[in-house]
């Protein structure tokens, strides 16, 4: 892969930003208003909750950061001996080249009921090692491209309030993005997927979840940080407000912050942040019940 200036250059990293700041903020006043037990799970996170491994292409941390939530980062190889806890969530930025040892520990560490969520090359490096027979790069690396994405398991909990009826959000493939070959069908639940995706690259799945012992993995093809869209349609050229009409918000300073922003832009950022904060609640409330059923 070439390197992150070269494979992002074509992105207006400025608007993006203001994009995924906008859509941090829309993605907590939607909670506050329509799940309000989901807000006040991220309102309790703490920086031990999620660790994240930092990447040399992708940056999770900052859809986390524009979520105003807490975490605490470690480089690749600390995660050789950093302590890990199966109530947390750990985040593994593409493109994941850990070691053998690292490995082993992110194995067990979700056979003990940790949650992983790993992005793009992470595929190859993480999951296919750590976790044999249920994920593969299919060898047929993407072009740079913009594929609509739909929602495959509407039932789902993570998915709330990510696709809709009317939404049409895409997906950036960066080029030599790693398109995801289901080996054990099984066991893996698509939770989004492309039929775009299918048809240029031969595997449709966008982001997949398979559990393993008593946790669970969450994968994404591409990277989920420094997203850009194409505006296809006359709604996606509309403004922001028109989709924050459309949800029904009603905020000021969202409109300020996102002002000048296309419906599109916000988005497909909300897209990310909204599902990433489902992913960070649902956990934190899991880890809370079990923290209240234990004996005193």
């Amino acid at each position: 892969m070439a390197d992150f200036e070269s494979k992002t250059g074509n992105v207006d990293r400025e608007r993006t930003a203001r994009s995924y700041r906008a859509g941090g903020r829309f993605t907590r006043e939607r909670l506050q208003r329509e799940a309000p037990e989901s807000e006040e799970a991220l309102r309790a996170v703490e920086h031990a909750d999620i660790v994240v491994v930092q990447g040399c292409f992708d940056h999770v941390e900052r859809v986390l950061g524009v979520l105003d939530l807490p975490f605490t980062t470690i480089s690749p190889d600390r995660l050789d001996d950093s302590p890990l806890r199966p109530e947390q969530l750990l985040v593994v930025n593409c493109p994941g080249q850990v070691g053998a040892r690292a490995l082993a520990r992110v194995t067990d560490f979700v056979a003990a009921g940790g949650s992983l969520f790993t992005t793009d090359w992470a595929l190859r490096h993480v999951l296919e090692p750590a976790f044999p027979g249920v994920l593969a790069f299919n060898d047929r690396p993407t072009r740079d491209d913009v594929v609509r994405i739909e929602v495959r398991s509407k039932d789902n909990p993570f998915l709330q309030g990510v696709l809709e009826t009317g939404d049409d959000p895409q997906r950036w493939l960066e080029r030599s993005s790693y398109p995801i070959r289901i080996l054990q069908p099984e066991r893996v639940e698509v939770l989004l997927a492309s039929r775009e995706l299918g048809e240029r690259y031969g595997e449709s799945p966008v982001a997949v979840l398979f559990r393993h012992g008593e946790g669970e993995v969450f994968h994404m093809i591409s990277h989920y940080y420094l997203q850009r869209t194409e505006l296809r349609t006359a709604r996606h050229q509309s403004t922001s407000a028109a989709l924050f009409a459309e949800k029904g918000i009603e905020s000021p300073a969202l409109r300020k912050m996102a002002d000048g922003l296309t419906l599109g832009e916000v988005e497909a950022a909300s897209s990310s942040t909204r599902l990433l904060a489902n992913l960070v609640a649902r956990k934190k409330l899991r880890a809370q019940a079990n923290e209240r059923s234990q004996p005193r």
